[in-house]
């Protein structure tokens, strides 16, 4: 089996990731020993194998978001993204009315937004090519960070509450959508 091995600083334990054009990836911590990396694989093999063939059958469906962005795209492209935005956050946070610091769009490689411990909100600027009822299930999801800083039961609820259909909408996202 063909697979790319990543070394991370930032890794804790082996992942597995297999793309959708049936790249197989695997990333481990510094100094892993090659031995264990192939021991992990042969461990997982059915699963990647069924990952590959599942990517292979549906060729290239998906829509890429990932990668370096064109040169000067994100440049071009964030202040569109931080009006899309904002004026999004501002129809839903109507629902919750969460306090929040500053909204900051980037060029995230492998994250659609994150939320801070200090309130703070930010969006990858690619969110604008993504059709509005995804935008609005991250922009969602994000403002109920500010109150639930995990995914517990608690914080489904209060996405549910913008976005009933947040289970549907999530999973178009990861099946049609992905950065990284």
């Amino acid at each position: 089996m063909q697979y790319t091995l990543k070394h991370s600083a930032r890794a804790r334990r082996m992942r597995i990731t297999v793309r959708c054009d049936a790249s197989v990836v695997v990333t481990a911590p510094y100094f892993f020993p090659r031995h264990k990396v192939e021991k992990f694989l042969l461990e997982k093999a059915r699963w990647i194998l069924r990952k590959v063939e599942y990517f292979k059958k549906i060729g290239n469906s998906r829509v890429a978001l990932s990668g370096r962005s064109r040169a000067g795209e994100y440049k071009k492209l964030k202040h569109q993204a931080v009006a899309f935005v904002k004026e999004k956050i501002a129809e839903i946070n109507k629902c919750y009315n969460f306090s929040f610091n500053r909204v900051c769009i980037k060029n995230h490689k492998s994250r659609w937004g994150s939320c801070s411990k200090k309130g703070n909100l930010n969006f990858n600027y690619k969110i604008i090519h993504l059709p509005i009822e995804l935008a609005e299930y991250i922009i969602a999801h994000e403002l109920c960070h500010l109150k639930e800083l995990n995914h517990s039961g608690r914080f489904w609820t209060l996405v549910a509450q913008a976005v009933p259909d947040y289970k549907k909408r999530r999973l178009a996202l990861r099946r049609q959508y992905f950065v990284g």
